[in-house]
């Protein structure tokens, strides 16, 4: 999931700071009267819209951005598909059915060598489940299928589109505090000066508190990752859930954290912070074994 959440979060900024530019450079300042104060009222309804936009056009371009940026090469069960790549599509369309999916999620597979997996996309019904090559060569048949499960759940879950309401109170509250610092600011400058300034400080108050935000992001991250692994053990069986974190775990003890991509993404639980997507391993694992 750490993808997904860094992908949406990514995308989210980009968004959000391109529909702040565009604003800027057309003019807009609705919320600012003729003598230059700052109209609390349709400021925050100019946050409620452009927050809630930002999110909700990150989850439609959500499945796209992740094979654009990831390299996810699609696999199509009507093509000629190798034997392995075969039963991945297999997996993961038996497992969606198990849950109740009645369209099948796209299956892909992009190169790298991390072990790691995600699931994104705008719907259930759009949605995309893409694997790494490293964790399909890591991971034995039983461990795929508990993140193949874990992933699976994300979607049952509704995971995404939880997400992109939680980032769109987050852009609401980003949008409005960037402008209301950015205003104070440009009170501080001659007015030749003031609209540049604003417009300037608009755009580095707003990536500082969107990097704020999300830490409100990744706290329910954290918690929506002990719903999927109880999902995925109900796919895939507690066991092999278990097992999936537990070679997960092997694998990151082997790894030296400079060197992996893991360590930056924090699935590891050996660094568990306020800045982690996942929860430490180990608590995982004793969640799933009391379940």
């Amino acid at each position: 999931m750490a993808k997904r959440i860094s992908l949406l979060i990514l995308t989210n900024v980009l968004v959000l700071t391109t529909i702040g530019i565009v604003l800027s450079l057309i003019g807009f300042s609705g919320y600012v009267d003729g003598q230059g104060n700052l109209m609390i009222g349709p400021l925050l309804v100019f946050s409620l819209v452009i927050g809630f936009s930002g999110s909700f056009i990150s989850l439609l371009i959500s499945r796209w951005m992740a094979k654009k940026m990831m390299g996810v090469q699609v696999l199509n069960p009507d093509d000629q598909l190798s034997p392995m790549e075969r039963q991945l599509v297999d997996r993961v369309h038996r497992l969606a059915r198990a849950a109740g999916m009645t369209v099948m999620p796209e299956v892909g597979i992009y190169r790298s060598p991390e072990v790691n997996a995600f699931a994104t996309g705008p719907s259930k019904r759009r949605s995309l489940v893409a694997v790494s090559e490293g964790l399909l060569n890591e991971m034995d048949e039983d461990a795929v299928e508990g993140v193949l499960a874990h992933e699976v759940a994300h979607i049952v879950n509704g995971d995404m589109v939880t997400m992109t309401i939680l980032q769109g109170v987050v852009n609401t509250f980003v949008v409005f505090f960037a402008r209301i610092a950015a205003w104070i600011v440009s009170n501080f400058v001659n007015e030749d000066l003031a609209a540049i300034v604003h417009f300037v400080a608009v755009l580095i108050f707003q990536i500082f508190f969107s990097i704020l935000g999300s830490l409100v992001v990744f706290a329910f991250s954290r918690y929506r990752e002990f719903h999927a692994d109880r999902g995925g053990a109900d796919l895939a069986g507690k066991d092999k859930m278990i097992h999936a974190l537990e070679s997960l775990k092997r694998y990151t003890e082997r790894i030296d954290d400079s060197q992996d991509s893991l360590a930056t993404l924090k699935i590891s639980g050996k660094r568990s912070s306020i800045f982690s997507t996942h929860p430490d391993l180990n608590d995982r694992i004793r969640r799933l074994e009391a379940k």
